[in-house]
């Protein structure tokens, strides 16, 4: 049962800053466990069945490397070599393609803030072909615009564009060009930590934000069936 998230878990995240290794979160486990990882599978849960609504087939999955990363950082592929994350990431993705190149609802927290976005946040390859090639019809492209233009006016924020030059097969012309210099698509909204992050009412409101964002949410999950892999 979610009650809100644990607020040693701020503490924990504040401790671990000043100690980040190994050695330090091995002798911490238990703390983590209980501040992090418990509420965190009871949120996973909980949010799940609330974003049934939406989504029937939504996955919500309360394991590590399910709806939970990982607090090891791969250092391999991070300019952060500190082997512990700062930020407790949690998702939730809509069908079969890997859970990072699927249309999602997602969270994560640090001791400062609190992120909700919804789409997904970096196109490999496939994705990013797929996208360009779905935004050449005028119609995708322009309930794109239209979905972002809602978004804003209610006070989310977008990823800026990647890209400087335009790729092949636009009209530069185009009033909804812009949309073709992304390498990802999201929106998102950022909290500071409050009390309600402590409570069951931290449910609610991301409900809210992610009802706000489901019609993006929809278009991206739409944008990922035409994926092509190679």
């Amino acid at each position: 049962m979610f009650s809100g998230f644990n607020k040693d878990s701020i503490k924990f995240l504040q401790d671990m800053q000043k100690n980040n290794n190994k050695i330090w979160f091995e002798n911490n486990r238990e703390r983590y466990e209980k501040a992090i990882l418990e509420p965190n599978k009871a949120y996973v849960e909980e949010m799940g069945e609330h974003l049934q609504v939406f989504v029937p087939s939504i996955k919500a999955n309360p394991k590590v490397s399910g709806s939970l990363f990982k607090i090891y950082r791969d250092i391999r592929f991070s300019k952060d070599k500190t082997p512990m994350k700062s930020k407790i990431g949690i998702l939730f993705w809509q069908g079969e393609s890997h859970r990072m190149q699927s249309s999602c609802f997602y969270m994560h927290y640090d001791v400062n803030e609190v992120f909700y976005a919804s789409g997904v946040r970096s196109f490999k390859t496939p994705l990013l072909k797929a996208y360009r090639e779905y935004i050449k019809c005028e119609r995708n492209r322009n309930s794109l615009h239209d979905i972002i233009q809602k978004l804003k006016k209610k006070g989310y924020s977008f990823p800026q564009a990647h890209y400087k030059r335009y790729p092949d097969g636009f009209d530069k012309d185009d009033e909804n060009i812009y949309l073709c210099l992304f390498n990802s698509m999201y929106a998102y909204k950022i909290f500071s930590i409050d009390e309600v992050f402590f409570t069951e009412k931290v449910v609610d409101r991301a409900f809210n934000l992610y009802d706000d964002m489901f019609e993006l949410q929809q278009w991206v999950y739409e944008l990922t069936l035409t994926v092509k892999e190679d």
